[in-house]
């Protein structure tokens, strides 16, 4: 059986200047991930934008108007591997103007770091960013409390800073938390333990980094594929691909295996799994976020947009939907105009009927009926779809509980969002499927 490379997906957020881009630089730099062409671009920067000192935020900082500001604007990827893990890193945005693109850049994470200041302490960005990694369901944080040699590398201040955290993270249900004192300049903490934290007990960042138990955050209960293409090669000189339909896409969640009863929807028609084909030949089981090609049993009509699931842990369908979202648009969102609607492979077109609450940054609070959302607000919203779409609470599945919202005309996403649990699953009609 084929296993997915284990690849840790994270971002790091916080206000401006508290070391996002410089931690990032830093975790490349000392694990030795760069190549000569990038460390030759940093000392031909350095006396531009670094004052003759090689700027490691210039590693991730790679727009003119975010090297010249000192600020991070867009978000930028950069990837990296050590001998335990593979590691995509998301290097979000720190200002309140651009929460739309931490949440893009978050969207996917495994684990989210969240920077702050040790001078500053807790503030109202750190707050944001810590309620947007919860919102998204990210399963595991860290509370990094960069610039601890400017506070001495006291540990009367990082148990403050921690314990300014704990008074509102139960409120956001996030399970797995870690801090660690560090500073990204001089790179204590970050890839060798620090001789100024005798303290300090725990991983350094990336040691934490590469031994995180992620294993278990994909969803392997109840099976979802939605289909992305069908799969015709006819090839009349290859038996195999002589007359071969199959459906092909990214397994959303679950296991499926040859001889599995599954149903097609919106169809809802059982029928058995054939074959799975993956890049590397035919396999007698997959899961997810392995993408395949599944062979039926039967001759159903299945198309893009479709999706294919197990019969156990059915998900609902519907057309009247509630989520909460990011707004990423000047314009605000206002209830009654049209947009289009992706969810996994299908886009619909959808209305906003009704805004139920807009979430206050600055108490978590969330305030009931707002006239309409602005730019980088945050909150729960009422739609109606064109035609019932086939989706899992967001909390359930990240992947079929996920969705944007697209401007008709300009095509411009103009906000992330996520579903709330369906309050009916799929049933058929008569109590039961048939073929």
């Amino acid at each position: 059986m084929n296993v997915p490379v284990d690849i840790l997906r994270f971002n790091t957020c916080g206000s401006v200047d508290d070391g996002k881009s410089t931690l990032i630089g830093r975790l490349l730099y000392d694990s030795k991930s760069l190549m000569e062409d990038q460390l030759e671009a940093l000392e031909r920067s350095a006396d531009i934008t670094g004052g003759g000192q090689i700027n490691l935020a210039n590693l991730t900082d790679g727009l003119r108007a975010e090297r010249e500001q000192g600020i991070t604007i867009d978000v930028a990827y950069r990837y990296f591997a050590t001998p335990r893990r593979k590691f995509i890193i998301a290097d979000t945005p720190g200002h309140v103007q651009y929460t739309r693109n931490m949440v893009t850049g978050a969207s996917s994470a495994n684990l989210s770091i969240v920077l702050v200041d040790a001078r500053a302490g807790v503030i109202e960005q750190s707050r944001r960013h810590t309620a947007i990694a919860a919102l998204l369901r990210i399963p595991h944080l860290v509370v990094a409390v960069n610039k601890m040699d400017l506070v001495d590398w006291s540990e009367q201040r990082f148990l403050e800073i921690r314990a300014q955290f704990e008074e509102f993270l139960p409120r956001l249900d996030i399970k797995d938390v870690k801090f660690i004192p560090l500073s990204a300049l001089n790179g204590d903490n970050v890839v060798e333990p620090s001789p100024h934290t005798p303290w300090y007990v725990g991983p350094t960042l990336l040691g934490h980094l590469e031994s995180v138990h992620i294993a278990s955050d994909w969803n392997l209960n109840g099976f979802r594929l939605p289909v992305q293409w069908v799969n015709r090669p006819n090839n009349p000189t290859d038996p195999k691909l002589h007359d071969f339909r199959g459906f092909s896409g990214q397994i959303a969640g679950g296991i499926v295996r040859t001889g599995q009863k599954v149903i097609a929807l919106p169809a809802g028609i059982v029928t058995t799994v054939k074959q799975i084909w993956t890049y590397d030949g035919p396999v007698e089981q997959a899961f997810c976020p392995q993408s395949v090609t599944l062979v039926l049993e039967h001759d159903i009509d299945v198309s893009r947009g479709s999706t294919i699931i197990g019969t156990d842990q059915l998900p609902g369908a519907s057309s009247q939907l509630q989520a909460e979202i990011c707004w990423m648009h000047p314009r605000p969102l206002q209830p009654g105009k049209k947009y289009f609607l992706k969810h996994t492979t299908q886009t619909v077109q959808a209305a906003v009927t009704e805004i139920v609450s807009k979430l206050n940054m600055a108490t978590l609070d969330a305030e009931p009926e707002p006239a309409a959302l602005a730019m980088n607000d945050i909150g729960e919203i009422r739609l109606r779809t064109a035609k019932p779409i086939v989706f899992d609470g967001y909390a359930t599945n990240r992947l079929t509980g996920s969705f944007i919202l697209i401007e008709q005309g300009s095509n411009a996403t103009v906000a992330a969002g996520m579903l709330l649990p369906p309050r009916e699953i799929v049933k058929p009609e008569n109590g039961d499927y048939v073929i």
